[in-house]
């Protein structure tokens, strides 16, 4: 199990060195793991979306992830660590 310390976690597209990071559509890609089709439409979950903060293409994560979904959780903060992305802790 994997404790977070965390109620949300905001993944940025842009490196520790300040570069943004590529492709531009990464964040949509990496949300969509969990997101649902209805009437063919794409939507995403509120524990998983992608977002726009400030100009920069974020992710947010909610701690309630670790709930349902812990390998998705899991792989989400190694995507982060991996590319070296920017994030931040809300409690």
């Amino acid at each position: 199990m994997i404790e977070v310390d965390f109620k949300r976690l905001v993944l940025k597209g842009v490196t520790a060195e300040g570069g943004k990071f590529r492709p531009s559509d990464w964040a949509e890609r990496l949300c969509g793991n969990l997101c649902t089709f209805r009437n063919r439409r794409m939507y995403y979950s509120p524990l998983l979306r992608p977002a726009v903060i400030e100009g920069i293409k974020c992710v947010i994560v909610d701690a309630k992830l670790q709930e349902d979904h812990i390998d998705l959780l899991k792989d989400v903060i190694h995507f982060a660590e991996k590319n070296n992305l920017q994030t931040e802790k809300q409690q």
